[in-house]
């Protein structure tokens, strides 16, 4: 079985990778597992910038191949925001319920929530990029957080063909059709 680093401290991030990947036969660790994440300042002003850079700096911190991702919510009726300040979008800390709380404040009186999903993927050894992907996965914005699964703004994000967010839908459904699914789908392993 192959195994694939990924660069990020983000445990859901590792979970969710390593249950799409697992099904490919690849066993997933994060960085931390080996090591530690550097200290990666994303300042770029795309997720490919973020992604290229996390990869980059991980692969050489490391001395190994590893899989970065960046990845963000981009709500249509804001011009795009959060976009690459989804984790940071109530300030830095990462708080997935502050972050959520001013989307929807944000939202209030807007009818048009429409949304996306965007991840990119980077496969970066530390002589240099290997291999680039993008996923993406439409939906709108719910008017409340509902159901307790997933992470970030998976409680207020409705997937297009359905009727519950991706924090109630089962996960193995979520793994299916995500944006992080669709980039990995993408990706040249």
């Amino acid at each position: 079985m192959n195994t694939i680093v990924v660069a990020t401290g983000n445990k859901h991030k590792v979970q969710e990778i390593g249950e799409i990947l697992g099904a490919r036969g690849y066993h997933v660790i994060g960085a931390q597992e080996m090591g530690g994440m550097p200290d990666v300042v994303e300042d770029g002003l795309t997720f490919q910038d973020n992604a290229t850079k996390k990869a980059l700096e991980t692969a050489r911190a490391l001395n190994c191949t590893v899989l970065a991702d960046d990845s963000g919510l981009e709500v249509l009726a804001l011009n795009g925001e959060p976009g690459v300040f989804s984790a940071r979008y109530a300030g830095e800390g990462g708080n997935d319920g502050r972050n959520v709380r001013k989307l929807l404040d944000k939202m209030k009186g807007i009818t048009d929530r429409r949304a996306r999903f965007v991840c990119v993927m980077v496969v970066a050894s530390p002589e240099g990029v290997i291999a680039t992907s993008r996923g993406e996965v439409n939906g709108k914005i719910a008017q409340a957080p509902a159901g307790d699964g997933g992470f970030g703004y998976d409680p207020v994000f409705i997937p297009d063909g359905y009727d519950k967010t991706f924090g109630q839908l089962p996960q193995e459904v979520k793994n299916s059709l995500s944006h992080r699914a669709n980039a990995l789908k993408a990706l040249e392993l």
